[in-house]
């Protein structure tokens, strides 16, 4: 914990150094802009906090580059040349546990070299510009990795280094020093109370008592009601994964500044609990993580709910919903109507509609009854269309601690399901082979010749790709 504790405090100074104007670029202008440069932990969590927390933001402006697509970086730097961002103004963040993802470190490589041009086109001085000077360096980046080697090699000065360790998985990484775009966008105290409370998260999962004596009706009903939060969560997801046989778990916020809740989560569900070995490396005979996906509502409602309501797959929902908004347009009317849908698409998948429900609802608007007829089957919700799982999770308003809490709660949920399937939610080795072929094709990308050492498949995309 001490070694923990003086990174935070780390973090609080350089966070109220970039708040408060005292820390300042080459030409000793205030920073305005942060790029974070990650990918998949680096870059998920901090972005859906960021964007979450928008209405929090007391500090500059927060930007993202995660794909090694030039396209994405190309975006940002167009931003600089419509003078949107100011390279005297703009601080790099470069995000990497080991200093050397391809991805992350290819975009920091860039955008130093697009820093030292863009200075030169803003008539900076020269200085900047010469490969060698790393003070320019020094103060328009900095690193978040346990690799400090690395990144003195980059130019980043070891001061503006904050650590993080081995045992800190990138997908669980937001609360670390990984976390500094989020304290530089909302502040230190806003980050604090987002650590609060996932910190409550945690004490109620490892403090609520789990009774084993269950040997009545009236028992196991107390039982039910005193398991933890998590618990009931991964529990749900187990019997509609392993016994009703659902593939797929959708995540439904009903507040549009929790619009990357459901991607985030596709990284730390899927990632974590994507296995097909147990712990002791056999292979199971069951399905474990589900494919995890979603929008907000109402966006949602009208792309894919028709499949949930009446598709002939089984979809568990988590609908989430804040009961305050923090902008109450036309009086709160907005949120009126947010909240309507919110209730009424869970009662709607839980009930369904009667044929006779729907028989009355036509012949009432006048519908002849030939046409009556033909709309009746795909009107009625009925049989298949009903008791779609559905959980309501209500905040009270979304706010730095109901975040926190409500992130570490599936956090936990994930573990739990872990435990239960006997497998480690907490290694990735299904990405690596992706990675290492990678290494191989890129230079054969490069290369004149026809490519023949892999499959057909591959050696003909690669040979068609080159002669286009």
């Amino acid at each position: 914990m001490p070694g923990v504790n003086e990174v935070l405090n780390h973090m609080k100074e350089f966070c109220h150094q970039i708040i408060e104007g005292q820390w300042t670029g080459y030409t000793g202008k205030k920073i305005t802009d942060v790029v974070n440069i990650g990918i998949g932990g680096s870059d998920l969590g901090p972005l859906m906090v960021c964007e979450a927390l928008r209405h929090y933001q007391i500090g500059p402006n927060v930007h993202f580059v995660s794909n090694v697509d030039g396209t994405h970086i190309a975006e940002v730097s167009s931003l600089i040349v419509t003078k949107k961002l100011n390279p005297e103004t703009t601080l790099f963040i470069i995000a990497s546990k080991t200093f050397t993802t391809q991805e992350t470190i290819t975009n920091a490589e860039t955008a130093k070299e697009w820093q030292a041009c863009f200075a030169a086109l803003f008539s900076l001085s020269v200085t900047f510009v010469q490969a060698g000077d790393k003070s320019a360096v020094a103060k328009h980046f900095v690193a978040l990795s346990t690799n400090v080697p690395k990144a003195q090699e980059f130019g980043i000065d070891p001061s503006n280094m904050f650590e993080f360790w081995d045992w800190v998985g990138g997908r669980y990484s937001l609360w670390s020093a990984i976390g500094l775009s989020i304290a530089v966008h909302v502040g230190f105290e806003n980050f604090e109370k987002l650590l609060e409370g996932a910190h409550a998260a945690d004490q109620h999962f490892v403090s609520q008592p789990l009774d084993q004596n269950v040997c009545s009706l009236a028992k196991l009903l107390d039982f039910i009601l005193s398991f933890e939060v998590p618990i009931i969560m991964a529990l749900l997801g187990v019997l509609y994964g392993n016994i009703y046989g659902a593939e797929t778990h959708a995540l439904l916020p009903y507040d549009q500044y929790l619009h990357r809740f459901a991607a985030y989560f596709q990284q730390g569900d899927m990632e974590s609990n994507g296995k097909f070995v147990t712990r002791e490396g056999n292979r199971v005979d069951y399905s474990t993580g589900p494919i995890v996906w979603g929008e907000p509502g109402t966006n949602g409602q009208h792309a894919f709910y028709q499949l949930i309501h009446q598709g002939t797959r089984l979809i568990p929902c988590d609908f989430i919903a804040p009961a305050k908004t923090l902008n109450p347009v036309r009086n709160g009317l907005h949120h009126q109507i947010l909240l309507a849908n919110f209730l009424a698409q869970t009662e709607a998948l839980m009930k369904g509609k009667s044929r006779e429900e729907a028989e009355a609802e036509l012949k009432a608007a006048n519908t002849p009854p030939e046409r009556i007829e033909k709309i009746l089957p795909h009107k009625a919700h009925f049989i298949l269309a009903r008791n779609r799982p559905t959980t309501s999770i209500v905040l009270p308003v979304v706010s730095p601690f109901t975040l926190g809490l409500l992130i570490a709660l599936y956090e936990h949920k994930i573990f739990v399901q872990g435990v239960i399937w006997d497998i480690n939610s907490y290694d990735q080795w299904g990405v690596e082979l992706g990675k290492q072929l990678a290494k191989v094709i890129q230079p054969e990308l490069a290369s004149a010749a026809t490519i023949t050492s892999h499959d057909v498949s591959t050696n003909g995309l690669i040979n068609f790709i080159k002669s286009l």
